[in-house]
């Protein structure tokens, strides 16, 4: 039986906030005037619970990659706090059973006079690591983060980038028995990312157990073995991340029914943004689900917020499904005009004939040159699709085990006998 690395019981976690007042002079004469004539009244001050936890269990099996997903506010950092004992819970009890190393925040832990050099043995020597130890892996750190040039360079001068890129290092090179990563891989190029993701990755195959809290979907279904849904302090969702993601863009698409303009699990340069994604037939009338055959349009709305005119663009959208591409629209891979974007407007990309199967697809958008991303939002939309006639013969499929396996190709076949 596997042990148990975590252990989380009816887990609270509550938060006092006060109303506090801000009269104007006028309202404090008022108020004085008020008592003076024996009508004081109560001054309304007040104050409220806001539970950020509610009544949370789960346990993390040694060597497992846990992920935590969620909207804004679920809930998802004040979980990594208290299991990295920076909180304390209001109720229940939390038992980690292992060494803990945690990276919460940027260049938590750094001192900003120091430099880059003297942080990572200050860092280090917080996290738990003995002198010898930082001696031994000390270039290794640095090589890892990026930042021989400036290592001697007070941290005060490093970039958001920089710090994250040191702070991971160093937390990464302590091999500890328990990693906690809290969305710090959003800092940084490609480039880092991938080495962030394989250093994790490593610790995985040496059974290591890892927690990460991440809006980027596709890590989350790539790196870990589970994942959990967080909704308004509490558990909804807790099995394989395919499933758990699907279940957490459901809410996105069917629950509050916010726009792409609210979103803010996006990386974006605030110039030229995707506003929405919305699916249409050949008369321009919006169709959900589609149906494999027939026309269908998706349009996505864009809006400049400066004033200029972005040149040489490309919009992109990415099909996929089950983890995996299913097709890719481009509008640079179709038509060799130069796309120019200003103010505000919307592309429209025509599938006459939809090669989809029946099922659910989700929709990534990207606004780029090939230099530059100026938007991109995965898990944009979602696209649910009915089987149809698609090639005219009313036949569908040989059997159900095929059903939503592929896609469509149009093709031809004929045959030749030899004997």
């Amino acid at each position: 039986m596997a042990e148990i690395a975590i252990a989380v019981r009816n887990l609270r976690k509550e938060y006092v906030i006060a109303a506090v007042g801000h009269d104007t002079l006028r309202d404090q004469i008022a108020h004085l005037c008020r008592s003076l004539l024996g009508r004081t009244g109560k001054k309304e001050t007040g104050s409220h619970v806001f539970r950020a936890l509610q009544d949370v269990s789960f346990d993390v099996i040694q060597g497992e990659v846990l992920g935590i997903v969620g909207h804004n506010g679920a809930g998802k950092s004040t979980l990594l706090k208290i299991l990295s004992r920076i909180t304390e819970p209001s109720a229940g009890e939390v038992d980690i059973y292992g060494r803990v190393t945690s990276l919460l925040e940027v260049g938590t832990g750094f001192h900003a006079e120091l430099t880059g050099r003297e942080n990572i043995y200050l860092n280090a020597a917080m996290l738990g690591m003995r002198k010898s130890d930082i001696d031994r892996r000390l270039e290794e750190i640095i090589d890892f983060s990026g930042t021989e040039q400036f290592i001697d360079t007070p941290v005060k001068r490093y970039s958001s980038g920089m710090y994250v890129r040191l702070a991971f290092s160093v937390a990464a090179h302590l091999n500890p028995e328990i990693l906690i990563v809290d969305e710090v891989l959003s800092v940084g190029d490609g480039a880092f990312q991938k080495k962030c993701l394989g250093k994790m990755d490593d610790a995985r195959r040496d059974g290591r157990t890892v927690i990460l809290v991440s809006h980027d979907l596709p890590v989350v279904a790539n790196l870990c073995q589970r994942a959990i849904l967080l909704r308004q302090g509490r558990v909804v969702g807790d099995g394989r991340p395919q499933q758990i993601i699907e279940q957490y863009m459901s809410e996105a698409f069917t629950g509050s029914g916010a726009s792409l303009v609210d979103r803010t699990d996006r990386y974006t340069q605030n110039e030229l943004m995707v506003q929405a994604v919305t699916f249409l037939n050949e008369k321009l009338e919006t169709v959900q689900p589609a149906i494999s055959g027939q026309h269908l349009i998706i349009r996505v709305t864009y809006a400049c917020h400066v004033s200029k005119v972005f040149n040489d663009m490309r919009v992109m959208v990415v099909v996929s499904r089950d983890e995996r591409t299913a097709c890719i629209l481009s509008t640079d891979l179709v038509d060799r005009t130069t796309l120019n974007l200003e103010g505000s407007g919307y592309v429209d990309f025509h599938v006459p004939h939809l090669p989809l199967c029946g099922g659910r697809y989700f929709l990534h958008v990207a606004i780029e040159t090939d230099a530059l991303t100026q938007d991109w939002i995965q898990y944009a939309a979602e696209l649910q699709v009915l089987d149809g006639d698609y090639y005219g013969t009313g036949r569908m499929y040989p059997h159900d085990g095929w059903r939503g396996k592929g896609i469509f190709i149009d093709h031809s076949w004929n045959m030749q006998r030899l004997a």
